[in-house]
């Protein structure tokens, strides 16, 4: 019996990817209006969950490296949501602290997931276990 290899429409890399690209383009608009970018969003939500983060902490919970973190924080400072300081005990470590800009922008940003949910036509539970069951996908492939 011979296998017949996989279609790209059924690869589950390319169903994951293309819904990232999809998701993105559903917010790009509402990040416009926001002034910011997906990549420095995602930097926001770090710093939005524990704010005073090392760069190196800030790129290891989004899966990226520091070098790839230090100009989204860079942009971010320059936009006045948030600040940067090295720390005195070890020059190599760069603190990011939000400032009330940064603070603020959380408050503005929920529309993100409102457009998320109702772009979707999911219900909240059926978004909920899709994300769990793909955290559990991430992970699994992680170890």
């Amino acid at each position: 019996m011979s296998q017949h290899p996989l279609t790209l429409d059924d690869q589950l890399c390319f169903a994951v990817y293309s819904a990232g690209i999809a998701i993105n383009r559903a917010y790009r608009p509402l990040l416009d209006e926001l002034g910011i970018t997906y990549p420095q969003y995602l930097v926001l939500l770090s710093l939005w969950e524990r704010d005073g983060q090392t760069i190196g902490a800030i790129a290891d919970r989004l899966a990226l490296e520091s070098s790839t973190i230090t100009p989204l924080v860079k942009r971010l400072e320059v936009s006045g949501l948030l600040s940067r300081e090295r720390n005195p005990a070890d020059e190599r470590q760069v603190f990011v602290r939000l400032n009330d800009a940064g603070r603020a922008m959380q408050q503005r940003s929920t529309c993100l997931g409102e457009r998320l949910l109702e772009k979707s036509g999911l219900t909240v539970p059926d978004l909920q276990q899709l994300n769990t069951q793909v955290k559990a996908l991430r992970d699994a492939l992680s170890e």
